[in-house]
């Protein structure tokens, strides 16, 4: 609780600041309006356009759209990274090969995806894809190969000292062994699938749905400061609440399982 209220202080602190110096208080003798609103809008001019695009459907409706493509092609990052380092970790020749080919294309920025998905893929809900499974793929992978890696090997041996085949050892010991490095892999190819997917929505511009990214966009090329904002808030708030709601407690619960958290 504690916690929680400094973190709400914090933020709260932040946006009084922020509305100081924009000249939102000067109904409290607070004028300070460093920057014009065209460069750095009010908190309330942000608000209303939240408020108002909420209500008449359009941000949630963007968010649909968005989220609907970011899961699928996280899903199949997941599909086909999880499996690749798991054999990366058992075969060395699949380490130096497929390995060092994942370590380099994890440091490639997520942006660099989107021109040649739009030579191959065009102006499609392909491309868009195409760049998110790129974005999670390579993290998860290495995240599992190292996951892997790190198991203690006690945990096999002892395993095969009382019968357990190679495959039961792997699916049974090894793997639930690794998955906290592999949820944090999840965790990190998440952040990387969603910044791919901002990348990617603003410069590929599909007939199929309206994303944020394409708001992003649009409010830069219309010059809207507040629309761009106010979908950078969005952005981050997705980010937020999938760290916090979904991979926090389960990293937390596999840390308690293993031995490996804080008491």
């Amino acid at each position: 609780m504690k916690r929680t209220l400094i973190t709400l202080v914090f933020f709260a602190l932040l946006i009084l600041v922020w509305a100081a110096l924009t000249g939102d208080l000067t109904c409290l003798g607070l004028d300070i309006s460093l920057w014009s609103p065209y460069v750095l809008p009010p908190p309330s001019t942000v608000g209303h356009y939240l408020w108002d695009n909420t209500v008449n459907g359009k941000i949630p409706l963007s968010m649909l759209i968005t989220l609907r493509r970011l899961l699928i092609g996280y899903a199949i990052g997941l599909v086909i990274g999880v499996p690749l380092g798991m054999i990366a970790a058992r075969f060395r020749c699949v380490n130096d090969t497929l390995g060092m080919l994942a370590l380099g294309l994890q440091a490639l920025p997520s942006v660099c995806w989107v021109p040649l998905a739009c030579i191959w893929f065009g102006q499609t809900e392909a491309a868009l894809l195409f760049v998110v499974i790129m974005g999670t793929l390579w993290s998860v992978l290495l995240s599992t190969q190292n996951g892997m890696k790190n198991v203690p090997p006690i945990y096999a041996r002892a395993a095969r000292t009382m019968g357990s085949s190679p495959i039961h050892t792997l699916i049974f010991v090894t793997l639930p062994a690794s998955a906290p490095f592999v949820v944090s892999g999840m965790k990190q190819g998440w952040a990387f699938a969603w910044r791919s997917l901002m990348a990617a929505e603003i410069y590929v511009s599909v007939v199929s749905g309206f994303g944020i990214g394409q708001y992003l966009h649009y409010g830069r090329e219309l010059q809207r400061m507040y629309q761009v904002i106010g979908i950078m808030f969005i952005i981050i708030l997705v980010g937020l609440l999938a760290d916090k709601i979904l991979f926090s407690p389960i990293e937390s619960w596999l840390h308690r399982r293993w031995g490996t958290g804080k008491d």
